[in-house]
């Protein structure tokens, strides 16, 4: 028994029609939205702030109205953060949009739970990025998330939704949860846990693996930029994997950009903490197939934490930007004289 995972983005702002081609020509069992980041959690939250309706996604709309029949007339399932600061409000925006879409029988479900601003507010806390605790930012503080694992979404799978939303939650958790729900794995089944977050790290952004983050022209270069393809996963019982991207899609996937990937904002690969538990990269190792198919083998994990990493967000004063614009002109060269 296998599995297909898709990535449907990798950042909140991510191209649309990469997640159009692999709903239609991608053969998958269920794609994965991954747009949330620490600012955006925060802009979310004060978007909400001034909004009690918003806080969600931007693109959620015009995402699920590009996907959503494709992906329902497959059968395939999405999981996504855009929920935001306000998962609930994305939930009911989905079902919308499905009504508007003449869709009928969709299941949308919410995952709450991640947003602890009223608990953690005065809490005695070390902050880990200055001196103090959380209760010293007072009434600065915007927004507090906690990166939530696999556990509920699984729920929510296993209760028949077609389609789950959540807030904050670990990057690879999205796509880990399907590979638990769909093997029937223990949540403390840390090795083939582990396994699956080394295939969640390497698709949670999305084009990243396919050449746009090791992209370097006149120096590593990659094909067909302008098209990228968004990557895929075949996983296995075991929790090994074959990832791809569709045919004729522009970038690269190789075992040059996995290995690239695999190091992104990875503080120490062999501990890399998640909520579900602590994997180990040291192990991993990837095989070419064929073209754009690379076989993920090795990696393992160990028991949790205990704890949930929480990301504040807090007013403290203002940013700068400014911005370039230039225009270039290009002559066309003059017809050669006979």
């Amino acid at each position: 028994m296998q599995i297909r995972v898709g990535a449907g983005s990798g950042f909140g702002g991510d191209r649309i029609e990469p997640a159009v081609e692999l709903a239609i020509h991608g053969a998958l069992d269920y794609l994965v939205f991954e747009c949330l980041a620490e600012r955006t959690i925060a802009l979310a939250q004060q978007a909400r702030l001034r909004d009690p309706a918003a806080g969600y996604d931007r693109l959620l709309v015009e995402r699920m109205t590009a996907v959503l029949p494709h992906c329902h007339a497959r059968g395939v399932k999405i999981i996504s953060n855009m929920g935001a600061a306000n998962p609930a409000g994305a939930a009911r925006a989905i079902v919308e949009i499905a009504r508007s879409l003449g869709l009928h029988g969709l299941k949308v479900a919410a995952v709450l739970g991640d947003d602890v601003i009223d608990t953690v507010r005065d809490a005695e806390i070390p902050l880990m990025d200055q001196a103090g605790t959380i209760r010293d930012l007072g009434a600065a503080i915007v927004s507090a998330n906690a990166y939530l694992g696999v556990e509920p979404i699984v729920e929510a799978l296993r209760g028949g939704a077609d389609v789950v939303i959540t807030g904050r939650c670990g990057d690879p958790a999205l796509f880990t949860a399907p590979m638990v729900h769909a093997f029937g794995w223990g949540l403390d089944d840390w090795e083939r846990i582990g396994k699956a977050t080394v295939v969640g790290h390497l698709l949670e952004c999305s084009g990243q693996l396919t050449g746009g983050y090791f992209a370097d022209p006149g120096y590593k270069d990659v094909p067909n930029l302008a098209r990228l393809g968004f990557p895929w996963a075949d996983v296995a019982q075991d929790g090994s994997a074959v990832l791809g991207k569709v045919d004729g899609s522009g970038g690269e996937l190789s075992v040059r950009t996995c290995t690239e990937q695999l190091l992104y904002e990875v503080h120490d690969p062999s501990a890399y903490i998640q909520p579900d538990v602590v994997a180990d990269f040291s192990t991993v190792g990837f095989t070419r197939e064929g073209p754009d198919r690379v076989r993920v083998t090795g990696g393992t994990g160990r028991a949790r934490t205990g704890t949930l990493k929480v990301t504040i967000g807090y007013h403290d004063g203002f940013i700068g930007e400014g911005q370039i614009s230039c225009r270039v002109r290009c002559r066309q060269p003059s017809a050669a004289r006979a």
